[in-house]
């Protein structure tokens, strides 16, 4: 499946893969692939890049997204026995409010751990809605009890 270049390039290291008796595996076509296309220099930058990873700004989802790419590139984190440091990465890089509130869960399992963030944004921000409708209902009915009705007092 691989075109132009890459193709060229999988043709050679085969023929060296091959020519050293190694037993070409997906693991070994992995590494060579990543070995030829993502250089160590880029994969240590990814690498700090997911270690420094915080919410900041990004939605649960965005977050989310950014923390599954990222992992691809530190093998720690790629591993079942070590869900339970995923996990643990993951909840100190939320944003403090959520934090907050899932980490006292201590949820080990990552599909769940996101799912009860992802709920408990949503539910969040729909309360903060409804409070500032509420509010801004509330300023429009109220007028300012400093203002004189215009006619008084002539």
């Amino acid at each position: 499946m691989l075109a132009r270049e890459a193709g060229y390039w999988w043709l050679e290291t085969r023929q060296r893969l091959e020519t050293t008796v190694e037993v070409i595996t997906w693991v070994v076509f992995s590494r060579e692939f990543l070995r030829r296309y993502y250089p160590e220099d880029v994969h240590g930058n990814k690498e700090i890049e997911f270690l420094e990873l915080k919410q900041g700004n990004l939605s649960v989802t965005e977050y989310v997204a950014r923390f599954v790419e990222l992992a691809k590139f530190n093998p720690h984190y790629n591993e079942a026995i070590t869900e339970f440091s995923k996990c643990i990465k993951f909840v100190n890089g939320l944003s403090l409010k959520i934090n907050k509130v899932i980490g006292y869960l201590k949820i080990h399992n990552f599909p769940y751990l996101v799912d009860s963030c992802r709920i408990y944004e949503e539910d969040n921000n729909a309360h903060y809605k409804i409070i500032n409708e509420k509010r801004s209902k509330h300023q429009q009915n109220c007028g300012k009890p400093y203002n004189a009705p215009v006619d008084k007092g002539k």
